[in-house]
């Protein structure tokens, strides 16, 4: 089996996987990183949302082969010195969760947004979470949260 050496959240990591392997069961099962969540499995609920250089990928499509030297970041790698990030933080402080389930996608969306935009219009929002699926009503206080994180850029 071949081995792969990634960048997570800034440290290298060593595993041994299959070539088509998704980078979520590496992320997973081998790097116990459990922020990810399996959703679909075919990219389009956005559960399973990690960066890879900054930039929003869904890792249940991406095999670990295709990931190279690119930065993997997953919602463990945005907290700061073991408590939340503004992003996360931000989501608690919104109460922007309900089940769960669909909050890694809407952070690392909301992290990769503002990023580049540290003042997002209600679009801009809307258009950034458009790809992750949630079903428990709390679309309200998700953009809040994404509001609030974006102020304290």
């Amino acid at each position: 089996m071949p081995r792969y050496t990634l960048n997570v959240n800034g440290k290298t990591q060593s595993v041994e996987a299959d070539a088509d392997t998704p980078l979520l069961y590496v992320l997973r099962n081998d790097l116990q990183l459990n922020g990810p969540k399996f959703g679909c499995g075919l990219a389009q609920c956005g559960t399973c949302a990690v960066h890879l250089n900054g930039e929003v990928a869904r890792s249940c499509s991406v095999p670990v082969s295709a990931v190279g030297g690119r930065a993997v970041t997953t919602l463990e790698g945005l907290m700061v010195d073991g408590k939340p990030g503004r992003v996360q933080q931000a989501f608690i402080d919104a109460q922007a969760v309900q089940c769960g389930y669909c909050t890694n996608g809407m952070v690392m969306a909301t992290a990769a947004l503002i990023a580049t935009n540290r003042n997002p219009s209600d679009a801009q929002i809307n258009d950034a979470l458009a790809g992750n699926l949630c079903r428990c009503g709390t679309q309200q206080r998700i953009c809040a949260a994404v509001k609030r994180a974006a102020q304290a850029a």
